[in-house]
């Protein structure tokens, strides 16, 4: 059974870091890539960022800015994004997915499996 579970989330001062943590099991990680996404209260959900199965290519949402960092530890079977100088409109909840040997793509009918969700909120 594929499981990802995201965790790291929390409140944070505008300004302000979190890392996330999604841990995968179920499946054999270094085969998937794994992908961010957010929803923000009363919005669609959207592409924060991603990396592909091997690595290589690494994306980011248009509102990410040089912000936001995605990295992966196979051995682990976690990818990460840490969140430097967060805002207000950062508030959403965040999800990880996974997409087997995907390029890192931006779009969710991209990927296979999908975790829970943390909960991010930004105070002013």
């Amino acid at each position: 059974q594929v499981q990802l579970v995201e965790s790291g989330g929390g409140l944070v001062q505008a300004g302000g870091s979190l890392r996330l943590s999604c841990a995968a099991s179920g499946v054999t990680f270094s085969n998937y890539a794994m992908g961010w996404f957010r929803q923000a209260p009363g919005k669609e959900r959207e592409f924060a960022a991603a990396i592909s199965w091997f690595g290589g290519n690494i994306n980011y949402g248009d509102f990410v800015k040089g912000r936001f960092t995605i990295s992966r530890d196979n051995a682990k079977s976690t990818v990460y994004l840490q969140m430097d100088s967060l805002k207000p409109e950062d508030t959403a909840v965040y999800y990880c997915a996974a997409d087997h040997l995907g390029d890192g793509l931006a779009f969710q009918s991209a990927y296979d499996y999908w975790g829970q969700g943390t909960q991010v909120a930004v105070s002013s």
